[in-house]
This record gives C-alpha cells, sequence and structure tokens, in this order.
C-alpha cells in the first residue's frame, strides 16, 4: 500500500467528522494502527537487548502501554487531528515505541489541517524529544535529536506538499466546473438570444405579408360588385404577396437548418431604399399614405440602420391594417449622417369598426420593435398624441 493512501479521502475544505467514514476509510485506518505497532515494536526491540543499561520491566510496560494507546488513538485522527497529534506526542515522551505513531499522527496532520496547527505540533516535538532524553536511560540527547527530528522534517514537508498538490487539484477541479458552468450559461443565452433574433424577424416578415392578404381578401368581400378585371388584378396581388411571404419564410427558416444542409438561396435584406416601395405595396392594398423621404447621402446609411427604419414603419403599416384600416396615414422618414434617423408614422383615430373580424395580435410587433431600436442604441415612442392621431416615432443613431 502507498504511503499517501494512510491519509483517507478527507476533503480539504471540510473536517473530516462532517461525513461519514466509508468502507474503505475504515480500512486504511485499521492497516494505519497496525504499521503503527509493527514499527513501534522495531524501534523498541535495539532497546531491550545489547544496551549498557537495559530497561526495567516497569519502564518496558510503561513504554509497551504507550504505544499501543499512541497506536489505537489513529484510529480517531480524522476527527480529530491536532488531538490525535498532541496526544502521541505525549506518550511518546516516554515511549519510543510510541515514536511510529506520533509521526504517523503528524503526517495526517500535515495533510488534513491549517499549516499554523501543523507548526504548533512540530513545535512541541522539540521538548518531547528532550524529555524523552532525560527519561531514558538507553539513549543520549544528541542521538535522539540526530534521529528523530529529520524524520519530523521529512514527514511534515512531505504532509504540507501532499495538502498543497490536493489543495491545487481542487481548485483546478472547481475552475473547470466552474468554467464548463460558465459555458453552459453562455450557451443557453446565445441560444436564447437567437430564438428571439428569428422570432422577431419571422414577425416582421409575415405579419405585413399576412395583413396586405387580409386586406386585399377583404377588398373583395365588401365589393362584390368589382368589375372583373379588378378582381383579377386583386388575385394577382394575392398570388404575389402569397408568394412573397413563403420567400422570406424559407429565408428566415433557413436560419434553423443545420449547417450541412442544403441551404435555400435567402432572400435580401431590406434597406432604406425597400422602404418606398413598402408604401407602394401597401398602397395597392387601398391604404391611404402620405409617404415622404428626406435623408441626406441616404446610399450612406449603413444596412442595419436602414433594416431597422425599413422594420418600423413595416410594424406600423401592419398595425394600421390591423387596428385602423381605411383611415389616412404619414409616414416619414429623414436624417443626416451625425444627426441621427428620425422615423415617423402617423394614423388618424377609426371612426368605426372595421368590417369584419379583426386580424389577431399580441403586441409582440412593438415589443419587437422596442427591442430592436434599444439594441440600435436609439429611443422609440408610441401611443396617442394630444391630437388623438397613434404615432410610432423613432430615432435612431447615425
Amino acid at each position: 500500500m502507498r504511503p499517501t493512501a494512510l491519509l483517507g479521502s478527507a476533503d480539504l475544505t471540510q473536517p473530516s467528522s462532517t461525513g461519514q467514514r466509508t468502507g474503505r476509510d475504515r480500512t486504511v485506518d485499521a492497516v494505519g494502527c497496525f504499521t503503527a505497532i509493527a514499527l513501534g515494536a522495531l524501534f523498541l526491540s535495539p532497546s531491550l537487548h545489547g544496551q549498557v543499561v537495559p530497561l526495567s520491566p516497569a519502564r518496558i510496560v510503561a513504554d509497551v502501554a504507550c504505544g499501543t494507546l499512541a497506536c489505537v488513538a489513529l484510529w480517531w485522527r480524522r476527527r480529530w487531528a491536532l488531538g490525535v497529534a498532541i496526544a502521541c506526542l505525549l506518550l511518546g515522551t516516554i515511549s519510543i515505541s510510541a515514536t511510529p505513531a506520533g509521526l504517523i499522527a503528524l503526517f495526517s496532520l500535515a495533510v488534513h489541517r491549517p499549516v499554523r496547527q501543523t507548526l504548533l505540533a512540530v513545535a512541541l516535538w522539540t521538548p518531547s524529544i528532550l524529555l524523552f532524553a532525560a527519561y531514558s536511560p538507553t539513549t543520549d540527547v544528541a542521538s535522539v535529536v540526530v534521529r528523530v527530528i529529520p524524520l519530523v522534517l521529512a514527514v511534515t514537508a512531505w504532509g504540507m506538499f501532499l495538502r498543497a498538490r490536493r489543495q491545487l487539484l481542487f481548485t483546478l477541479r472547481e475552475r473547470a466546473v466552474r468554467a464548463e458552468t460558465d459555458q453552459r450559461l453562455h450557451e443557453d443565452q446565445a441560444r436564447r438570444t437567437e430564438r428571439t433574433r428569428i422570432a422577431r424577424e419571422m414577425h416582421d416578415v409575415l405579419a405585413h405579408r399576412i395583413s396586405l392578404l387580409a386586406l386585399h381578401a377583404g377588398a373583395l368581400e365588401v365589393r362584390p360588385d368589382l368589375p372583373s378585371e379588378k378582381v383579377r388584378e386583386t388575385a394577382e396581388l394575392l398570388r404575389g404577396t402569397a408568394r412573397q411571404a413563403l420567400e422570406e419564410l424559407r429565408s428566415v427558416i433557413g436560419l434553423l437548418r443545420d449547417p450541412g444542409e442544403d441551404p435555400t438561396p435567402p432572400v435580401p435584406l431590406p434597406t432604406l431604399s425597400d422602404i418606398g416601395r413598402l408604401v407602394e405595396e401597401t398602397r395597392l392594398a387601398g391604404a391611404k399614405i402620405d409617404f415622404e423621404m428626406r435623408v441626406d447621402h441616404a446610399h450612406a446609411v449603413p444596412t442595419a440602420l436602414g433594416r431597422d427604419a425599413y422594420r418600423i414603419v413595416q410594424e406600423a403599416l401592419t398595425n394600421i391594417g390591423k387596428h385602423a384600416s381605411g383611415t389616412a396615414s404619414q409616414v416619414r422618414v429623414t436624417g443626416a449622417h451625425g444627426a441621427g434617423l428620425h422615423v415617423t408614422v402617423r394614423n388618424r383615430k377609426p371612426l368605426h369598426a372595421g368590417v369584419g373580424p379583426a386580424l389577431p395580435g399580441a403586441g409582440a410587433g412593438l415589443l419587437g420593435l422596442q427591442e430592436r431600436v434599444d439594441l440600435a442604441g436609439g429611443t422609440l415612442v408610441h401611443g396617442p398624441d394630444s391630437s388623438g392621431d397613434f404615432v410610432v416615432d423613432a430615432k435612431l443613431t447615425w
């Protein structure tokens, strides 16, 4: 058995008494006790033979009794490491056979307890050795010091080295666990962020297209007397809008595919210049929109900033189609580099409820716009103004 097995499996961060000993711990402790008994017999044997002044029977009995007590005390070295070490030390002042048990107790103390307790026990070894040399007629001070002090220092250094090594391994293991936990949290956060982004894009892409489909279909429903040419034109608009919705949906769903799969060619992302096309498509559905764009050097607007402006107008027009269909609206996009980009969409309050059931909505669109504008470092205000008009007003940094 390796000497380090005598240490047991105590946790360096907690006293050994906090946990119940396992079968392996009991086996190791028993082996430690028997090892101390065997080594104690070897230490005592020279004092029984070949000495000028042999030990008296009373001293032999006292030596063996104290040595036995020291070896038995090792059974509790896990719970009371310092107490067992000092007890073995005191017994060793009149018993040479208790010396191996004292060294094992000191070794265990150096491994399982703080350095201060270990240094205290080491400091007590010197007076203990001097007392033993004065008590025993078989040896002298110089012989005892030369034989025992190197053993004490070696055992202490070895135990402190093992303690430091265990602490290092414990720290590295803790860091590895913490790093793995942080990595999982980072991955979960990245996954949630990506899901939120995909959900926002899917809402922005589909909500407007489906609203246009509903507006076109509603026009056919309320005007059954439309000429066949107008019906055919509306049907073509429905088909074109549905096709664009499917293409944009495939593009968003493509983000969810595995990298190894054959990707669907992505639909070009909208830019600032696409706002005019967006307004025109909404007009074809019957919306009354007054549109104005005055942006200095519009071609120099960053792609992400232009896309944010497009999504703001798109969501505002979608909400108008849902909740204020048929009312007049205004779209204003102004700005310049250094002054920022200002997007305003305004619509009149509807005088009466629309025909047919209202389109479903949960307010996720405006919430998504708020998140988008916050990420862009801008501000967003939406709600009725003093005149009763509903206004979506966004100021983006440029």
